[in-house]
Formats: structure tokens, C-alpha cells, sequence
């Protein structure tokens, strides 16, 4: 099942353009994961994205399945987009690939809405250690794969502070997400406050 991953970097490249580095990191028992950079261009300048690849590989099990499915299953990539110049974000690469070998290492399944925390700064300095997942079908749209395989959806990731990710807990998602938007929040600043939480 391993030739899913070159349909989905033709796709990352057909939407974001060619990378220009890529880190390789292999976790104890898990398949290796990469994380492609792809700089700033295009009508967002400032903005560089990075997406893992080697996720989709397998599909996501039920962790309370008593057999993983080895063809069925939801299938995903992570995507992040920061402002370039203003902190040492390619830092990210190591978290990053600890996110998306999560679903193999810890057995959960990463869907929008979903909070990810990596224990620690993404980068030098950041103030956030978590990730909210946000919808796909935006700036990557959805690989669909042959039957009975799932498509391949590309998982915005969206950093939150501490605060933010607490406030999260309680108040769910898409009310963070609201609040966000009534504040302007930008939320590709690596080096952005808390939103008012009051």
C-alpha cells in the first residue's frame, strides 16, 4: 500500500509548487515520515507551508478495534502554514512528524476538531505546543485513491497556546474558531498572543 505516497506528493506539488528541503524521520516500530517545505510564493509571499507525507500510508485504525483494517480507514496528511522571517519554524519539522506518526504509535485517529499536543514548543521560543486540526479541502483538496481505499484528506493545522488549547477543552472548536475570527486573529504569526479568552 506504500505507492499511495507518490499520488499524494504529485498532489502536494500540483497545489503548493515544488519543495525546497525535506527532513526524513523514522520513530521505533512506525513507518518513516517526512516533512516537505515549500517556501513562500504566489500571492501569499510571507507564507511557508510545510506537509508531512508518509501518514497516509496506512490507514487510521479505531483504537478500540480489536483487528486494524489494513485497506479501510480514514487516510490524512498534516499541513501548516506560518509566516516566513519571523521565528525558526523549520524547527517544526521533528513535531510535526511526531504528530503524524501518531496514529501508528499511539493509536488514535487525527479528524478536524481533534487537539494535538507535542509537549513542547513546534519550534524555538513558539508560544504554542498544541494544534487544533481544522477542515480539510482548502488549500489541498482531497486525493481520492481507488476503491476500497479512503481518500486521502490534507489536515490544516492551526497552533494554539496553552490558554487557548484549556479554552478549547471546554468550550469546544468551532467556538475557538469563532473567536479567532471576530478577533482577526492571524493565525499563521508564529510569534501571535493569545486570543482574548474573557
Amino acid at each position: 500500500m506504500a505507492d499511495v505516497l507518490p499520488l499524494v506528493e504529485a498532489r502536494l506539488h500540483s497545489a503548493l509548487g515544488g519543495p525546497d528541503a525535506r527532513a526524513a524521520v523514522t520513530f521505533l516500530g512506525t513507518d518513516r515520515i517526512e516533512v516537505l517545505r515549500f517556501p513562500a510564493s504566489g500571492q501569499e509571499g510571507d507564507v511557508v507551508r510545510y506537509a508531512t507525507l508518509g501518514m497516509s500510508a496506512q490507514p487510521m485504525a479505531d483504537p478500540t478495534a480489536a483487528l486494524a483494517d489494513p485497506v479501510k480507514g480514514p487516510r490524512a496528511e498534516l499541513l501548516l502554514s506560518v509566516r516566513a522571517g519571523v521565528a525558526d519554524t523549520d524547527k517544526v519539522l521533528r513535531p510535526l512528524a511526531v504528530l503524524a506518526a501518531s496514529p501508528q504509535v499511539e493509536g488514535v485517529i487525527v479528524a478536524p476538531g481533534a487537539s494535538l499536543d507535542v509537549g513542547e514548543p513546534l519550534w524555538p521560543g513558539a508560544p504554542f505546543t498544541s494544534v487544533l486540526v481544522a477542515e480539510p479541502g482548502g488549500l489541498v483538496e482531497d486525493l481520492e485513491l481507488d476503491a476500497p481505499l479512503d481518500p486521502v484528506r490534507f489536515l490544516p493545522l492551526l497552533p494554539m497556546t496553552p490558554n487557548e488549547a484549556a479554552w478549547k477543552r471546554v468550550h469546544g472548536a468551532p467556538a475557538l474558531q469563532e473567536r479567532w475570527l471576530n478577533h482577526g486573529t492571524d493565525l499563521r504569526d508564529p510569534s501571535r498572543r493569545s486570543v482574548s479568552l474573557d
